[in-house]
Order: C-alpha cells, then structure tokens, then sequence
C-alpha cells in the first residue's frame, strides 16, 4: 500500500518514462491472465522495448488472447465481419501479434504459463518460453522472476474513487501487489503498480474491491474505454450433449461446483438445468438413454436425479457464464460464509438464512461472541446480519436508531431480552454463492453481470486464486464450505493405467498448460465425499480418421494415476477410485467406443493387467456414436439439447457457412477427401439460389477472378449437403 494516492492520467507516455526512470530498464511485466491485461499499458511498454533496444522488456503472463484472424480466403472473409461485430474495438496485444509471426524483438521475452489451447503448438519460441505451473503457485514464480511492474485492468467505483475492483482478475494480483509492495519496504526494490481504467469491466465487490491507493498509477483515457474481450459459444455437439447429461447425474444436493471452460461443461449446465426444471422429462430421457440401468449403482452413490432443493455453491477458479444461468434457474443457491461458527451452524441445520433468537443464542453458546459484548463481538454481528443496520455501540451500550440504549450484557436477562427484541436483523449477511478466480465469456454473460442489482453481484466473490485452488491456511472454512464437492475439467486421453493426459503431448509441445486441474483434483481427494470428474470425447478425428482417446499408454501425464477418480464420456461413467488395474481396464471398457474396444483388449491382456477370460459385457458392446446420438436428435424436436442453449453471437447465415466450412476442413485433413472436392470444385458450372444469402455473406456471391471463383464452387458445393440436412440451430 501506498502513502499517497495514485496518479490519475491520461498521459500513458509520461507513466512509462516515470516507470523507466524509478524502476530502471529492465522491465518485469506481469499481467493477469485473459481478460484482465491492461492492454494499452503493455502495448506502450512493447512499443518503447522495440524503439529502444537498451531496454529489456519481459511480459509475464498466461492466456494472452487475440482477435480470431483467419488464414485462408474463406476464413477471413468469414472471421473479418463477425470480429468486427462482437469484439468492437478490443485491441489486441502488440506482442501477441508478432509473437504469431515469430518477429519479437531479441530484447522482449513473452512468458506464459497457459496457452490459447493448440494455439503454440508448432511455435518453437512460444513453446521454449512456457512456464509448467500450477495457477496457485504463478504467484511465487512471478516474484522469483523479479516482477517489478504489473499493469491490471480495473473497473473504477463510480461514487468513491477511493476505492477500484479488480472485477473478473483478483486471482494473482491480490497476492502479487501485496507482495510487491511488502518486498519494496523491506529491500527497498522499487516497483510500479499501473491499473488501467475500464468501466465496461463490472464492478465486482467481495475480496476483488481494493483501496486505490495499492496503485501507483492509474491510466484513466476514455478513448481507451474498449470492449471487453467476449468469447463467443461454440456449438455443443451432440456426442457433448450426451456427456452432460451422464455428468448431471453425479451431482449431489447441498453440494459444491468447480467447472472448467468449454462446450462439454455448457452440455452439462444444460442438463443440470433440465434435471431443476423439468425434472420428470429429464427422468424420463435418462431412461431413454439406458442410463439408470447401466450406471445406476454409481449414480445412486455418488450423485442424484431428484431436483436440487438445498442447491449448489460454486467455487471454481474460472467463474464461466454457466454459472449466471446455474443463478438464475436456482440451482446456484446454497449460501456460505466466510466464517467458522455460522458456517458450521448452517451446515449442521440449526441454523438457517433467517436471523432467529435461536441464531443469537446458538452463537453466544459456541463462544463466537462474548456474553458482554466487546466493540469486536458487536462489530461482528452487524457485518453478518444478526444484528440489524442503524444500530451503534458505546462503551458497552446498543444505541438503537430510536435512541434507545440497552446494556450489551447477556447476563442480564432484561437486557438479553430487550436486545433479542430490538436488535436482531432479519437475514444472515455476507454470503457468496460463488467463489471465482478469474472469469470470462461471451458479452452476455458481462452484461448480465453489470445488470445485476450490487446486493446479488456481491453474491459472486472473486478472490485469490489461493483461495479457490487448494486448502492450504483457510482448510477448516473450506471443508464446511466445498460439502459434496464436485470438480469437473476436461481430458485429451485416459490410458488404461488411468493417467489423465490434458495439457501436451509426449513429444513435449504443450497444448494448453496444468492451470489448475491438477489443484482441483488432489482436493477431492482430501474433501470427505469430494469427487474428482474427468470428461472427455471417446474418440478423435486425426488426419481424417477416427482414433480413440481411451489409450493403452502415453508419453506424457497431467494428472497421475494414483489421483483417478471418476471419467465421464458419451459412452457413460467410470469409477476408478479405489479400483485395481485391472479393474480400472474393465471400467474404462464401459466407455470407450466399441470400434477401438477389442484391440485395447488384447493390449491389456498381452501385458498381463487384465486377466484372460475378461470380455467386454453385452450391454457395453454397442458403444457407437450413431446410437447415441440419433437418440439426442430426436429430441431437439422437442428444443432439448440445441447446439446452442445459452445463445450465439452467429448469425443463422453464419452458423450455416459456418458449418460449411468445419466440412471442408475436416476434408483438408484427408487426402481421400479433398481431392474429390477440389475436382468437384472445377467443374462446378451452376450455382443454386438458395445459396446466394449464405455467399454473399462471404462476398463470392459475384465472384471476381479465378480464385474466387474456386472458392465460390468450393463452398457452394459444401452449402448444397448443409443444407439438405439443415435444423434450427438455436
């Protein structure tokens, strides 16, 4: 914390001559990951390290995003109308932009510890530049590097500048700004804390709200007011949609929730919320897809099908926008607090939200606050809402609004009485139905955010990732708080040893980054009736051909055996918890497609770890994609299971090309393929009609030349078969 407020300007220039000349010309960056990068502060940095190569200039950060391009003709023609649409005028990172290119300046390094998924995969530098680091752990790595600037986005508080929210960021900068302060007092390392202003960022309050004075230097320039970077949804498959639904059953009432980013969790939100709202329907499809008879056992164990009257609470490190609509269909709802007897009070159910004389007594019998009150015991029951607001207290007397005064004694029986009768509140206050990291999604979700009125955004706490990601100095809040906890994150590959392959591949190229997957699944192993769940597709497309996920091996693990718990694919559930190795083999069996079952087989018995007379059972054997999902097509009849349930930015002319052209792609990647098409594509002489919205979406409509000509045939062609087959998309 500072002694004097920050400098407020709009001279961004002027803050990095200052920060040059107090820090010195090595400039540790360090920038939150995804949305909360003040994007125009560190594109002034980048710009002075590339004039002045004195300057040594490195960005530390994780999940840099970047405005979606395009490489080919048809991608940029799609992308270039659709980006200018939903991402405004977000700017995009200038280091971003050249490390795509491979042209950063020798004098700038860009470290990350996340990447856009599969976005580095074949970038040497990016991938030498990596950090492997678990996300409660960025902090300490990031001051064993020497940070000594960090430039965060902020939303300003609009009636007391006093005061800043750190909104969908506080995960590493509540930690790192104290640290970087406490480190400059006592080694007397000087440092510069830079927040750029944004009040499209909502405001969030809870642990995000900050005194301004922790900032050196407030960017505040509404020419640099730009659009929150929004995600936009992708469509859910119906394989992911199938996988929801398995998913939806291994959740227990009065529980807790952690979901990563991605269309299999929004397949899951869905589900969730058709089992809260039309639960007899939701009975009935599990029955439609077999699913009680074939993982009943575990389901009736583990989880549930009832509608959740107690509700859940989230605690996830990345708050997605499912978490909005888990709010609004009241699921999201199981309230906790941050405090130890009321905490355990509301878990054991002799309390609830309500303020009772029974709330107060039960509190006063567990020694949470003195018979005679102190100022602290006092203070204490108006910040939770046992006490009521107006009250005041002095030296040991209850000033009530009315100015009536009553001795805080609860020896006395006339004055426990005249405080029970004058002084309670009628509801429990400081409660959170999630507690979040980071957040970030599509605009919707943003605004739905700012919408909401300040008492139920206060419902969303954003922390420090310390406190979302393990246990570690908070275990005993936690383990009352995180009941029935379920941790849902996704998977490449499961080998039949029951290793979790989620971050990079054997050859050690790294697709994405740990995050915190592998914080989240050694907690459930330490919460009593935590379960660790793992989903994934059973199968791939690779160069054209289908290949399994389910593996007998692989050359790189993210989680470890010894931490299986439960997997979930289209196929159904698998326990592994607690199994043998050849148990955990006949589990995995269970969901592994039917195409790849026999070989895995035969591998497993060859190495000796499943015994000699195992065969897949009947009613497993029949694990094909077509049999799942001609039963979840029929439904969409119905509007279950759109491909989009929570709403696109796409257009219907764009979902339509858009599918059009993840054909052709999917084509490019096979040789036996994409010949036939390009032939095609020649000696394409007529165009049809109804085609002529969806190309003059992609101006080829009138095409001008010979490549867009070709281009024209190319899409035209895969239009024809979309739209033979086209359905609501919505």
């Amino acid at each position: 914390m500072t002694n004097r407020p920050p400098i407020i300007t709009q001279d961004l220039e002027a803050i990095v001559d200052e920060v040059l000349r107090n820090v010195g010309t090595t400039i540790n960056l360090a920038t939150p990951l995804a949305i909360g990068k003040a994007n125009h502060v560190i594109n002034a940095f980048y710009r002075r390290a590339k004039k002045d190569q004195s300057l040594k200039l490195t960005v530390m950060t994780a999940l840099t995003l970047e405005i979606p391009k395009g490489k080919s003709l048809l991608e940029k023609r799609f992308l270039e109308p659709f980006t200018q649409r939903v991402f405004g005028d977000y700017p995009d990172l200038d280091y971003e932009l050249d490390r795509v290119e491979n042209t950063l300046p020798r004098n700038v390094q860009v470290i990350e510890f996340y990447f856009p998924p599969g976005k580095f995969l074949n970038n040497p530098q990016a991938q030498q530049d990596y950090v492997s680091s678990n996300y409660t752990h960025a902090v300490r790595d990031l001051m064993d590097r020497g940070a000594n600037v960090i430039a965060q986005l902020i939303s300003p508080n609009e009636f007391d500048q006093s005061k800043l929210s750190l909104s969908g960021n506080p995960d590493i900068a509540l930690d790192l700004i104290r640290l970087m302060h406490e480190r400059g007092e006592r080694e007397n390392v000087p440092c510069a804390i830079i927040g750029q202003v944004n009040p499209n960022l909502p405001y969030m309050y809870g642990d995000a709200e900050i005194d301004a004075g922790n900032f050196h230097y407030l960017y505040d320039d509404p020419d640099c007011y730009f659009r929150i970077f929004g995600a936009p949804k992708l469509s859910i498959p119906e394989e992911e949609h199938v996988v929801g639904v398995y998913l939806s059953t291994l959740i227990r009432d009065e529980g807790e929730l952690q979901i990563g980013i991605g269309a299999m969790g929004d397949a899951f939100i869905n589900a969730l919320i058709l089992r809260q709202k039309n639960n007899t329907r939701y009975r009935e499809i599990l029955q439609l897809l077999d699913v009680k008879r074939k993982f009943g056992e575990i389901i009736e164990r583990v989880g549930g099908t009832d509608v959740l009257e107690k509700g859940l609470f989230g605690a996830s490190e990345m708050v997605v926008d499912g978490f909005i609509h888990l709010y609004e269909a009241g699921i999201l709802k199981r309230m906790v607090y941050d405090d130890l007897p009321i905490q355990r009070l509301l878990n054991a159910g002799l309390i609830d939200h309500e303020v009772t004389p029974r709330t107060l007594e039960l509190l006063l019998e567990r020694k949470a606050v003195r018979m005679y009150l102190s100022r602290g015991d006092f203070d204490y029951l108006v910040k939770f809402g046992v006490f009521r607001e107006g009250l005041m207290f002095d030296e040991g007397i209850i000033v009530t609004p009315d100015g009536q005064r009553i001795s805080a004694d609860f020896t006395s029986e006339t004055d426990r009485q005249e405080i029970l009768e004058h002084c309670l509140g009628d509801r429990l206050k400081g409660g959170a139905v999630v507690h979040g990291a980071f957040f970030m999604g599509p605009q919707d979700f943003y605004q739905r955010l700012k919408a909401l009125p300040e008492a139920e955004r206060r419902l969303f706490n954003m922390r420090s990732v310390r406190r979302i990601n393990h246990l570690y100095g908070h275990e005993e809040i936690d383990r009352l708080q995180r009941k029935n906890a379920r941790f849902i994150n996704t998977c490449m590959k499961v080998t039949l040893a029951g290793n979790i392959v989620s971050d990079g591949l054997e050859d050690g190229r790294v697709i994405s980054g740990v995050g915190g997957q592998y914080n989240f699944v050694a907690m459930a192993h330490e919460l009593h009736e935590g379960r660790s769940i793992i989903i994934m597709r059973a199968t791939r497309q690779e160069r054209g051909r289908t290949v399994s996920n389910i593996v007998p091996s692989y050359g790189h693990t993210t989680i470890p055996r010894h931490l299986r718990d439960i997997i979930v694919s289209e196929y159904g559930i698998a326990d592994l918890r607690g199994k043998t190795d050849g148990e955990i083999i006949e589990e995995l069996m269970k969901i592994t497609d039917s195409r790849f079952q026999p070989k895995l087989v035969r591998e497993a018995k060859k190495t000796g770890k499943l015994r000699k007379d195992y065969e897949v059972p009947d009613a497993f054997r029949n694990n094909f994609s077509e049999k799942v999902t001609e039963k979840i097509h029929a439904l969409r009849k119905e509007g279950l299971f759109p491909p989009f349930p929570f709403g696109t930015d796409f257009t219907e002319v764009e979902l339509v090309v858009g599918k059009a052209l993840k054909s052709l792609k999917r084509k490019s990647a096979s040789k036996r393929e994409l010949l036939p098409a390009i032939l095609k594509a020649i000696f394409t002489l007529k165009i049809q009609d109804e085609q002529k919205p969806y190309l003059e979406r992609m101006k080829l409509w009138e095409p001008v030349g010979i490549e867009e000509r070709f281009y024209r045939n190319l899409l035209a062609n895969e239009l024809k078969e979309i739209l033979k087959t086209s359905e609501p998309s919505r």
